[in-house]
């Protein structure tokens, strides 16, 4: 079907469809240019629906970053909602990028993000609207190369079979040379074979055509080796050295969507060490962007844009060591607009009453803070060391400032965790909603949000089991029993998607058969809750001889070779080993800016000292700032 044909079709029916401006693009900022003059067409793809995908950063930076090659063009594609998607299929539309209108089959290259695991079926059924095939094998030469990455993709292999190539790692650097390659590939007019197997040569580039996985009599894998001795045994996640000016070019939605804000990526990586969480691990080394780059980005996207709120991304904003004097030039810049100023990810043990003061005179909406666990003994467990006293004198600090609302997360099904771990936390948040009456009355407000872990790849805890579904709704019962006072607000996951979430983090290749098959059964939105399908996953697994209890409930021994072992992110497997006997041994370790541990991540970079004004990271090993000088 052409575009014009595919404009033509569905103006029939656009205003049947809820939210008919998901689907018509010509929004704001949306890039244009001449396909006849473009060598290449891309299509960047966020497999949910348009209010979520448009304001995912790693589309907003890869639709910037590629629309500035002169022959490339890289344009727009989201899964349509449930009733646009059966009108589509009724009258055979396929789907089609916004900004040009032409079938996603049609196109050179599909890229896809996929930052988590409740996307899986949305891929198939992304690839399945688009007249592909699911499957990597079955596709035509004719088909455009299908690549992925996000961070779900750090355990590539649960969807191996429908991805022609993976990014491991960081994009910016990547995904230009993956285009490169395939104009010079197009050119000489191979077979596609070819192409994958150059696509290979790229680092950070995972082609799962190439390796295979065997499996002890138990169901363990035994092995992921190359096919043959071309190709590397492990894959290294590539690692910008020096981040990139964040995007100041950012399409502004035609509807409202969940997010309307500037986002602008302050720090990437954190040395904190906690030993849950996959990004702190996956992202390191800590790099920061300059204070003077941020704000000219943002001044650029404002007067762009027109939106009135910024939010200043990291996984510990108050870590970064320049934010006292970004949060100053912000409030000298646009303390009379009285911008939104979002600064999520706030460390409890390094917020200052002078970052406080100079939010007050924006309309920073509340506070989010992250202390995971209450008792001594689980803080101990997950790595994060802040006193009671600490949260305590934090929270008097935000109430006492005028702020009504303070956000805390808590984690439960941590390793070792008893009911009395679990109460701690109610004794904590009913202390915080204490201090908030006393300086606010009745208009604090404490919102707690409640997860459960899931052990994932590349973490210490991947040898840790996930929690049985029956204790974590009893857990949960405890905290909404011992919350229940006017103030508190509680939100906590379902353990049932909790289980999904495991099985498919930690699955190997076979988990691909049941992904098709749940997609098959009507899978899909898994990550909207009135949606998660269990009946349909539960019955591919059985018919595919699978149980999920095996991914899950299962304790993974000391030398078990993990289905992800052959993804190198630069943490070594033995330096994530020795945290997670740490974390059951109750050992603290310490920050990465304060003391180093060896964890590896330096293998990746050859040291030099920065010249003057050159842009920073924090090396974990030498403790100093440096950058790396790429290398052939």
């Amino acid at each position: 079907m052409k575009p014009q044909e595919i404009e033509k079709e569905i103006e029939k029916f656009l205003l049947k469809v809820q939210k008919p401006g998901r689907y018509v693009g010509g929004e704001f900022n949306s890039i244009y240019k001449d396909s006849s003059a473009i060598q290449t067409r891309i299509a960047l793809a966020f497999p949910d629906i348009y209010d979520l995908g448009v304001p995912n950063l790693g589309i907003a930076i890869f639709y910037d970053l590629l629309n500035k090659l002169p022959n490339v063009w890289a344009e727009r594609v989201y899964l349509p909602w449930e009733d646009m998607e059966k009108e589509m299929r009724e009258r055979n539309i396929p789907l089609y990028t916004l900004e040009s209108k032409t079938p996603v089959n049609q196109m050179d290259i599909l890229g896809i993000t996929i930052p988590y695991e409740s996307l899986y079926t949305n891929v198939l059924n992304l690839l399945d609207l688009s007249g592909l095939s699911v499957f990597a094998a079955e596709r035509s030469e004719e088909d455009p190369l299908v690549i992925a990455g996000g961070h779900s993709t750090y355990n590539p292999e649960p969807m191996s079979a429908f991805i022609d190539a993976f990014v491991i790692g960081e994009g910016e650097e990547v995904f230009p040379e993956i285009v490169t390659v395939y104009q010079l590939w197009k050119k000489q007019a191979l077979p596609k074979s070819e192409l994958l197997y150059w696509l290979s040569k790229v680092e950070g580039v995972y082609v799962p055509l190439f390796y295979q996985t065997t499996y002890n009599g138990d169901g363990t894998v035994s092995a992921i080796n190359p096919v043959n001795d071309s190709f590397p045994k492990r894959i290294k996640k590539r690692i910008l050295p020096i981040l990139p000016p964040p995007p100041d070019h950012f399409v502004v939605p035609s509807i409202d969507v969940v997010q309307n804000r500037i986002a602008i990526e302050i720090m990437r990586g954190c040395s904190r060490g906690c030993r849950f969480c996959q990004a702190g691990f996956v992202t390191r080394p800590v790099r920061e962007r300059p204070a003077e780059q941020i704000l000219e980005s943002i001044d650029s996207a404002l007067s762009s844009t027109g939106y009135e709120e910024i939010a200043l991304l990291s996984l510990s904003s108050s870590d970064y060591t320049q934010i006292q004097t970004l949060v100053d030039a912000l409030q000298n810049r646009y303390g009379k607009r009285k911008l939104n100023i979002s600064l999520p990810s706030l460390r409890i043990d390094t917020v200052s009453v002078n970052i406080l003061e100079k939010l007050k005179g924006s309309r920073f909406s509340g506070f989010t803070l992250a202390p995971e666990a209450a008792s001594e003994k689980m803080k101990k467990t997950i790595n994060k060391p802040i006193t009671e006293e600490q949260l305590l004198e934090t929270a008097e600090m935000i109430y006492s400032h005028g702020w009504q609302t303070i956000k805390l997360y808590f984690m439960i099904g941590l390793p070792g965790e008893t009911d009395e771990d679990v109460l701690a936390i109610c004794d904590l948040c009913l202390k915080v909603i204490r201090i908030g009456r006393k300086y606010l009355g009745k208009r604090s407000q404490l919102n707690i949000g409640i997860a459960t872990l899931v052990p994932k790849p590349h973490t210490p805890f991947q040898w840790w089991k996930a929690d049985e579904p029956e204790n974590i709704a009893r857990k949960q019962d405890l905290l909404k029993k011992g919350l229940s006072t006017p103030g508190i607000k509680i939100t906590w996951s379902d353990p049932d998607t909790t289980m999904f979430e495991a099985w498919c983090s930690r699955g190997d290749r076979r988990m691909g058969a049941v992904i098709h098959r749940a997609w098959q059964l009507g899978a899909k939105f898994d990550a909207w809750q009135d949606h998660f399908n269990k009946e349909a996953w539960l019955q591919a697994f059985s018919e595919n001889g699978l149980d999920p209890d095996f991914y899950v409930h299962r304790e993974r021994s000391k030398n078990e070779v993990f289905p992800w072992d052959h993804i190198d992110t630069g943490v070594t497997k033995h330096t994530l080993r020795k945290e997670f006997e740490n974390g059951l041994e109750g050992v603290l370790r310490p920050d990465c800016r304060t003391g180093c541990y060896g964890c590896g991540i330096n293998q990746a970079f050859r040291l030099v000292q920065p010249k003057a004004g050159e842009q920073k990271w924090f090396c974990p090993i030498l403790n100093f700032s440096a950058e790396r000088e790429l290398t052939e």
